[in-house]
């Protein structure tokens, strides 16, 4: 980042810029952000703490679902609704890794992993998508399957109201996860909540898949399975990007011009040279170099310490930031 002039004046902006009408709203329903500064939770270990939390209730949540679609399963011989009890029941399991990437995350770093375990929640939201990807292609081979093999349901009524089961769970679970997801900046967390919520759209098919059957389309559902396949990769993209980026040290930037902004409001801040942030799970990590005027080394060091505590108080998920203070006006030493 090129160094840049001091200033108080100019508009403290920084908002999201996403698509707006009914594009911005699809946009938020199906690829959530994974940021919300506003309502971060400040300290990492409530924040995995709470990450835990929305593993453990989501998890029981969907198993109860997945076992009362079971039932019908058992006694109506439903295809479709088949596919969707094992569908729910694989995006429970995806609960798993994230629990224990949550828990690695807790661990105090070692003199081989010196910046923690942050990563494993980035590790499990590729597992994640992996999971969301095999789920698509399945879905599509069984209605394909299904277009060209039709099989009559039995017992229709049930198998509606098992699906409108399966939505519902899915659904409670997909914006419990999107939301604690966002509030400790878990792009995970948010990964799980989408995939929960691509479950209960499939769980939605087979409703109307079932109303068609009724309505004398026998092909309705797996035409509709189809679709909801093909919804499933479009939102799929989102999610990779998302957690891609993380992998990469990306981070959004209004995150960083937050801190700036943080930095730029101080009156010793002569300029600032650089502002670094990366993503280390559902935490922040990064440091600056700023230049202050000719002032003694005890002086300096008090700067350094005061801008780090006003970046920490506007990004409240900063585990780490140090500041490094240079002269102005003074060209830093060439390296050896």
């Amino acid at each position: 980042m090129t160094g840049h002039a001091h200033s108080h004046g100019h508009a403290h902006d920084h908002g999201h810029r996403h698509p707006s009408g009914l594009r911005g709203a699809l946009h938020g329903i199906l690829v959530p952000h994974s940021h919300d500064a506003a309502d971060s939770v400040d300290d990492a270990m409530a924040a995995s703490v709470d990450g835990i939390r929305a593993v453990k209730i989501s998890l029981v949540v969907l198993l109860i679902t997945t076992a009362l679609q079971a039932v019908v399963v058992w006694f109506s011989g439903s295809v479709a609704l088949l596919a969707d009890t094992v569908h729910n029941f694989a995006d429970a399991l995806t609960a798993v890794p994230l629990w224990i990437a949550f828990a690695l995350g807790r661990r105090a770093a070692t003199r081989r992993y010196t910046f923690g375990l942050h990563r494993a929640e980035d590790l499990a939201g590729l597992f994640i998508v992996a999971v969301v990807a095999l789920s698509a292609v399945v879905a599509a081979w069984q209605a394909i399957d299904r277009i060209v093999h039709p099989q009559p349901l039995d017992h229709l009524g049930w198998v509606i109201a098992a699906g409108v089961v399966g939505f519902v769970g899915n659904e409670a679970v997909a914006v419990y996860r999107i939301r604690v997801g966002r509030r400790i900046g878990s792009a995970a967390l948010v990964a799980d909540g989408v995939h929960a919520r691509t479950d209960g759209f499939t769980s939605l098919a087979v409703v109307v898949g079932g109303v068609g059957v009724l309505l004398g389309m026998p092909l309705a559902d797996p035409i509709v399975g189809l679709v909801i396949s093909a919804a499933i990769f479009v939102l799929l993209i989102g999610t990779v990007r998302s957690v891609g980026r993380r992998l990469m040290d990306g981070v959004e930037p209004e995150l960083v011009d937050e801190a700036q902004h943080a930095l730029e409001h101080m009156p010793e801040v002569v300029s600032i040279d650089e502002v670094r942030l990366r993503w280390a799970g559902h935490r922040l990590q990064g440091d600056a170099v700023v230049r202050i005027g000719d002032v003694p080394l005890h002086e300096a060091n008090a700067i350094a310490a005061r801008a780090e505590a006003s970046v920490r108080h506007h990004l409240p998920q900063v585990d780490a930031f140090p500041v490094r203070t240079l002269v102005a006006g003074f060209a830093e030493p060439p390296e050896q």
